[in-house]
């Protein structure tokens, strides 16, 4: 067997940026996603072909777009699967015309540089290289295999970020650099639980992708995902930076949080609630609607369940000292301040402004939740609770029809732009709907936040109706879209989704299956055990051979939207511990007793 010594230069600290030749990201559905357990801050990510997007040196930052084996000048087709059930070392098994190869991945727990072991096997010899393009200057092919063809061959190549990071992680055996790296993360879910409803290798998968999206240099700061889906990927204008899903989003923040104090790592939830009170910004208290990881915000808008989400992440923590406080009570002064309220500029999902149930769910128990903090500090918190019942009250007449097109009724709507459900207000969904809805045809399972935060019962009347509406209008597939004609996805023909007006092409969002998840806890809360069980089984059933879970499906298989979508992971991992307490473990019992004892 030839032994190949491949190296892979990324001079990242002296490589000049060059605009004209900058190139996009490869496809979102990420097959595999891997770091080292602390560390080294260097993140890859596997597409069909071989490593795709690394990030250095944060995860707000892709620095190279990919790196494959070329085989007579052509890559393979890879299927890529988890080399240790109990850490982030992924395996590709490469098949091309007449040979095949094996490739492990992992990153030096002591080096920025990612290290790929080749082993190649082939019909005749063939010529070995590697590909290697930056995500900024021009496509490189840096080589220093054997230039004569090969029939087997076995060695490792490293992609390096700094002078001579590479050769020191090649000067090591790889079996020994790998057996480090998988230490690292034996020991990581060995403090942890593991709950007994979950498949065993996905739950674990789980808690290590969410444990992979903290930034290392900026502690608590977990990104959505680690891909840019769609046009996030190639329109510079709409995304001048690669996209938001490589930012923080104190939503999905709050999602992975809840995870993982109830996988047992509360010190990921502590260390995100203090990113969450570092960014909030000054004087009015409010969160950014996303950041860096660094925590300079990128996207302005307002969305108040963002706001609300460190005042319910705090009480779950107890965190009552005076500073942290001092800090949620400028959050939930802005909830009451803030014009209309709750009325949002925007909603959960990003692109319409009014009354939302989920919203009102968040920002109701937020300051209920906040309140019991105050009291127990010795401090009035009647002005908050005042608020919060009214709004509690209010929420059916803000945003269930009585007069909408679907049976039965009333029902909740996504949400109201002018607080009366029962008025034909129109208004145009976004995402490449060319026309304008009526407001009383637009449903979305989010308004089952009114159940999971304990603002509303399981067996509410206007609950229970909207549970057979949402069903009869967004569940496909056994899964449920966001909402009534949602845009956000691929064309009828698998085209990706982009902003193309004034002339849209019509797109088409497909199912998610984080909502599996939240209807799971609904069910449990609702008696049905058995159900919220199954939908457990079908989040896990839409994994791909990584074991990455994705932001969206189709047909039961991801589609190219963000993959690994920690949002997703986030829910299996919780649905999976409601499962086995009988209730859901992210519920505020201090909401709960004020509104449903």
């Amino acid at each position: 067997m030839r032994i190949l010594a491949l190296v892979v230069l990324l001079l990242v600290a002296v490589t000049p940026v060059v605009h004209a030749a900058e190139v996009v990201p490869l496809p979102a559905d990420k097959q595999g996603f891997g770091t080292a357990r602390g560390g080294s801050p260097v993140w890859f990510t596997l597409g069909h072909q071989g490593l795709s997007e690394i990030f250095h040196p944060d995860l707000s930052t892709p620095a190279t777009r990919e790196t494959r084996l070329l085989v007579n000048g052509k890559p393979g087709q890879a299927r890529t699967e988890p080399a240790d059930d109990r850490s982030l070392t992924f395996r590709q098994r490469l098949r091309g015309d007449g040979w095949h190869a094996v490739l492990t991945y992992v990153t030096d727990p002591q080096r920025a540089a990612v290290l790929a072991n080749v082993e190649f096997w082939a019909q005749r010899p063939m010529k070995l290289t590697i590909d290697h393009v930056p995500m900024k200057g021009t496509s490189t092919v840096e080589s220093t295999l054997p230039t004569e063809p090969v029939r087997h061959a076995r060695g490792t190549f490293a992609v390096e970020f700094g002078d001579g990071v590479a050769r020191a992680a090649l000067g090591r055996d790889f079996r020994a650099v790998a057996r480090e790296y998988a230490r690292g993360w034996h020991a990581y879910l060995d403090g942890l639980k593991r709950p007994r409803s979950a498949d065993r290798r996905l739950y674990d998968m789980s808690v290590m992708v969410l444990a992979a999206t903290e930034d290392k240099t900026n502690p608590g700061a977990s990104i959505a995902s680690p891909s840019f889906p769609w046009a996030f990927g190639f329109d510079r204008e709409l995304a001048p930076e690669l996209g938001p899903y490589a930012l923080v989003w104190p939503r999905d923040l709050y999602h992975v949080s809840t995870a993982m104090i109830a996988a047992g790592d509360r010190g990921f939830a502590e260390r995100s609630l203090d990113f969450m009170l570092r960014v909030q910004q000054q004087p009015d208290g409010h969160l950014p609607q996303n950041t860096r990881v660094d925590g300079t915000p990128v996207w302005l808008k307002v969305q108040l369940d963002q706001t609300a989400a460190p005042l319910l992440l705090a009480w779950h923590l107890d965190r009552r000292d005076q500073s942290t406080v001092d800090s949620l009570r400028r959050s939930a002064d802005y909830l009451l301040s803030y014009p209309n309220s709750p009325f949002s500029e925007q909603e959960r999902w990003e692109n319409q402004s009014g009354y939302s149930p989920a919203t009102i769910a968040s920002v109701v128990a937020g300051l209920v939740c906040f309140a019991d903090l105050l009291q127990r500090n010795g401090e009035n918190a009647d002005r908050y609770l005042a608020a919060a019942d009214a709004w509690q009250r209010q929420v059916e007449g803000w945003t269930a029809t009585n007069t909408g097109p679907y049976a039965p009724k009333p029902y909740y709507l996504r949400v109201t732009k002018d607080g009366k459900p029962d008025q034909g207000t129109k208004y145009n969904l976004g995402d490449n709907n060319p026309t304008d809805i009526d407001q009383r045809a637009v449903v979305d399972p989010s308004f089952l936040e009114l159940v999971r935060l304990g603002v509303k019962r399981a067996d509410d009347p206007v609950i229970r109706n909207t549970v057979a509406v949402v069903d009869a209008q967004l569940k496909e597939q056994g899964y449920w879209h966001r909402f009534t004609q949602d845009g956000y996805g691929e064309t009828a023909d698998g085209r990706p989704w982009g902003i193309n007006w004034p002339e849209p092409t019509r797109t088409y969002g497909r199912l998610w299956p984080l909502l599996s998840g939240e209807r799971g806890e609904y069910e449990l809360l609702a008696g049905d055990k058995a159900s919220a069980a199954q939908r457990l089984r079908e989040i896990a059933a839409t994994a791909n051979s990584g074991l990455m879970l994705p932001e969206q499906v189709w047909n039961g298989r991801g589609t190219q939207s963000a993959t690994p979508l920690a949002w997703t992971h986030a829910q299996y991992v919780r649905l999976a511990w409601s499962l086995d307490r009988g209730e859901p473990v992210e519920r505020p019992a201090v909401v709960v007793k004020r509104y449903l004892s």
